[in-house]
């Protein structure tokens, strides 16, 4: 290693545009999930417990992204291979013995941990999969053969989730094809894939509204592996007519939906000021799946568009890192990485507003949780580690600030 390299050698490196947006989405999450989490602190009585709960939370990912972006970004290979084969194995034992939460089993307990075995899926599924398509390719780009492999892997992946996560299983899906067109997957492959996706939605649409509502009952009163097609038939189904007479109005049978709407309807566009939420207590999940609709009704429209615009801003820097990458394989991780933590936002704000059927999908780095959480700060650390370890195009060397040699990736 030279001398310059060592005396370049910071505690912060990596894109500052990313680094930024990161420590923006924590100090937002803090704020608000501080105000949200009024539910828990009454049902507890123990007025600090949750905030510093996820303070300490939001430390560890912090920790966790600092620790992961001085990992150069070739050895991502590795360990998203050995990540792939361990999360495949997690999600068929969450099938057996996973314990539920909102009826939903999509968690594993070891002692005192307890985590989703899908988030490490997803992270894996990407790295795994960028991997590939960056090392199977011939001179029309990724090759069949690469492609044949990403697709069996992430259709074992999908399927194991969807049975209790629907939601993370279609994400998976939409982040996936974006990888694939981005390593250039041939067309016809592209159009293929695409179609038979419609088909796929499409029938699932009509299997939702043929289904009788006795079926129904049947099987959510049932254990097997059908409880959670009633949830996502009645989501999928869900007309949100108005009564006539507001007073008719029931907002007990969705207080999740009803209650999120009048949030951002108080709001009055410049919002009720930070810890002003008056929807916190009567929205089950105002800390994690519904979060947003706090900060419209605390921040207004400001609010709003100011992490809307964190999340779009996190994909243009990633898009620039991706641009500048001389190998591959860590242009893919980067796109790969950046549309996974997006797209889940973008979901989480469209069920917020109303604008898509309640998925329980949080918004990532903002939303209260663990596993989610430190996933997600993974994802910002490998973003930054390729940021500053990978080797770039030619163009771009001189605007590089001379950082440890690595192995190219």
């Amino acid at each position: 290693m030279k001398l310059s390299n060592i005396k370049n050698k910071t505690l912060i490196q990596g894109d500052l545009g990313v680094w930024a947006v990161f420590i923006t989405l924590c100090a937002i999450s803090l704020i608000e999930v501080y105000s949200a989490s009024s539910r828990m602190t009454f049902a507890s009585g123990a007025y600090w417990d949750p905030i510093m709960q996820h303070g300490s939370f939001m430390l560890m990912g912090i920790f966790i992204a600092w620790l992961v972006h001085f990992i150069p970004c070739n050895y991502f290979k590795l360990f998203c291979t050995i990540g792939m084969f361990l999360s495949l194995f997690l999600l068929i034992a969450v099938l057996a013995i996973g314990q539920k939460t909102n009826d939903a089993g999509r968690w594993i307990s070891i002692g005192f941990i307890r985590f989703q075995p899908s988030e490490l899926a997803k992270l894996s599924l990407v790295g795994f999969s960028c991997f590939i398509l960056s090392s199977l390719r011939d001179e029309k780009g990724a090759s069949p053969m690469g492609f044949k492999i990403v697709a069996l892997t992430a259709f074992i992946t999908i399927l194991l989730i969807f049975t209790e996560n629907a939601s993370t299983a279609f994400i998976i899906a939409i982040v996936m094809f974006g990888i694939c067109f981005y390593a250039q997957i041939r067309k016809k492959i592209l159009v293929g894939a695409l179609l038979l996706g419609m088909l796929g939605i499409g029938s699932v649409f009509g299997i939702a509204y043929s289904i009788p509502e006795k079926t129904l009952t049947e099987w959510q009163m049932s254990e097997g592996p059908l409880h959670r097609v009633p949830t996502w038939v009645h989501r999928i189904t869900d007309k949100q007519e108005r009564p006539a007479d507001p007073r008719d109005f029931k907002p007990q049978e969705n207080p999740q939906k009803a209650y999120a709407k009048v949030a951002i309807a108080t709001s009055n566009v410049i919002g009720r000021g930070p810890g002003n939420s008056r929807q916190r207590d009567f929205i089950p999940q105002a800390f994690s799946d519904f979060i947003y609709a706090i900060i419209i009704e605390e921040l207004g429209f400001f609010g709003a568009f100011l992490v809307l615009a964190l999340y779009l801003i996190l994909m243009y820097r990633s898009m620039r890192i991706a641009q500048k990458c001389k190998a591959l394989f860590p242009s893919y991780l980067v796109m790969g990485l950046a549309l996974m933590i997006v797209v889940q936002a973008m979901m989480n704000m469209a069920v917020a507003v109303g604008a898509f059927p309640v998925t329980g999908q949080p918004l990532p780095l903002v939303s209260r949780g663990g596993t989610s959480l430190f996933i997600t700060c993974t994802y910002i650390g490998m973003i930054l580690s390729v940021s500053h370890t990978a080797k770039r195009k030619p163009q771009y060397e001189n605007k590089q600030i001379e950082a440890p040699e690595v192995a190219e990736a």
